[in-house]
């Protein structure tokens, strides 16, 4: 019987090795489309004078004709709109981007709803595309996705871009963190146009839509009071029986959400338990359990050398040395240092960490950007 289990778990790495190397779709499959209706690219930004410069620059650097880049300073405390501002009266910005200096946040708002409402209404484009500043773009990322969104006729198509990960802490937990996601959402091709509201996902680094659809669901203020706004627009568009729209877009793109524990710790508290019910079917137990069982996959990954350590049982070791080959090939796939793999039971531990101060905390205590949440 014990050897069943290290055989189900040569059965996950075949089923992952099939999975990576059918990854679809891909952005990439679509040409890009350089003429079409005007993009406003919207980016909300609060005290984001480390990423906001890079990701101007690259916004406005797009191949895509016609394009403005709506940057919506939300009360920031250090230099974001002074660094905004220079670089829309820059040369470098060929006219395409200026700053928007958000309105105090009203109540029942979260600060990122707010901004890019406030983007929106400032918006000409028939094309809207909502950006986060911890993002960078390729020339080709906003062509091809327009391209994609006209080919596949969907109202939302939300791009996955390349994690980016420098600091010790980012390489050892992200790649878990998205490893866990990404086997909730399972494959593209069936989330795509789905109907089934809490399959619906999105990625908030990069979402377009065409502004009537966007409208008709009632613009962001419909999730105005939700942490994870990605995921409720996505399923507010299903909701509308809107089609979204998916794609792998890994060689375009590239987000560096977190920077050290500290934000890694915040960030994610703040989005998991909040999210994670919204993954599940409508069933109000099923929903409040969810966020207080979602760390108990991490014993999946913990329990093999921990028992090969006290025991010695062969077939942990075994089920150890295939855990390693999965995270080799996770690692590898998420452009981490291979040999951070080696620590994959410390990191599957500090995501179940994680994944239970969530759970604790709850939408009780939302602390972001110095400011505090009380979410639906």
């Amino acid at each position: 019987m014990t050897w069943a289990i290290p055989a189900a778990y040569a059965l996950l790495l075949v089923l992952l090795v099939y999975r990576y190397a059918t990854r679809r779709p891909r952005l990439s499959n679509y040409a890009p489309l350089v003429t079409g209706p005007l993009v406003s690219v919207i980016i909300p930004a609060r005290d984001e004078a480390v990423n906001i410069e890079a990701c101007v620059r690259s916004a406005v650097a797009t191949d895509y004709q016609a394009v403005e880049v709506i940057v919506v300073d939300d009360r920031s405390t250090d230099g974001t709109p002074e660094i905004v501002e220079r670089l829309a009266d820059g040369p470098e910005s060929r006219g395409r981007a200026r700053l928007v200096r958000g309105a105090e946040l009203p109540a029942g708002w979260f600060g990122k709803q707010w901004a890019l409402v406030q983007g929106y209404r400032a918006a000409r484009g028939a094309l809207l595309l909502f950006m986060d500043a911890d993002t960078w773009q390729h020339p080709e990322l906003l062509p091809r996705a327009v391209r994609a969104l006209e080919v596949e006729r969907v109202d939302l198509l939300s791009a996955l871009s390349r994690q980016e990960m420098v600091s010790f802490w980012e390489r050892l937990v992200q790649p878990h963190v998205f490893f866990a996601l990404a086997a909730r959402v399972g494959d593209l091709r069936r989330v795509n146009r789905t109907r089934v509201e809490w399959d619906a996902v999105a990625s908030g680094q990069f979402i377009l839509t065409t502004r009537a659809a966007y409208e008709a669901v009632g613009t962001h203020e419909a999730v105005r009071n939700s942490v994870v706004d990605d995921m409720a627009l996505a399923q507010t568009f299903t909701r509308h029986h809107l089609d979204i729209f998916l794609t792998h877009a890994e060689e375009y793109m590239g987000t560096r959400m977190y920077r050290s524990l500290a934000g890694i710790l915040e960030g994610w508290t703040k989005n998991l338990a909040t999210g994670v019910p919204l993954a599940f079917p409508p069933i109000l137990l099923l929903r409040r359990l969810a966020p207080y069982l979602m760390w108990l996959p991490a014993f999946v990954w913990i329990a093999p050398p921990v028992l090969w350590a006290l025991f010695g049982w062969p077939w942990a070791a075994l089920a150890t040395v295939i855990s390693l080959l999965i995270w080799l090939m996770v690692y590898r796939v998420s452009g981490a240092p291979l040999h951070y793999a080696v620590l994959f039971p410390l990191g599957a531990a500090t995501v179940a960490y994680i994944m239970i101060r969530s759970a604790l905390r709850g939408s009780r205590r939302i602390e972001w950007r110095g400011r505090s949440y009380h979410a639906d």
